[in-house]
């Protein structure tokens, strides 16, 4: 059975590791995975291998491509009981 990468992202190498585990579990190579994404494969290099500068942006746009999605929440809490949305205020 697949299972998703889900859990706590404590930095960036654990980001890196969910995205690649995720893309592997869709059977993409980096070439073929950062063209489906709209971004350079160096940038697809660079997130699954922990580097803490990528642009968030793209971050995003790749979770996106792998069908996931990225949520801030205070330490401790098990569920936010609120979103926010773009112009930043709860909803």
């Amino acid at each position: 059975m697949k299972t998703l990468p889900s859990g706590k992202i404590l930095n960036t190498q654990a980001l890196g590791d969910a995205v690649r585990q995720q893309r592997k579990l869709q059977g993409t190579t980096q070439v073929e995975f950062a063209s489906l994404c709209g971004v350079g494969v160096r940038f697809i290099s660079d997130l699954e291998n922990g580097k803490p500068t990528v642009e968030l942006s793209k971050v995003i746009q790749v979770l996106n491509s792998l069908g996931l999605e990225l949520a801030i929440q205070p330490r401790g809490w098990a569920h936010s009981a609120f979103t926010l949305e773009a112009s930043g205020g709860p909803s």
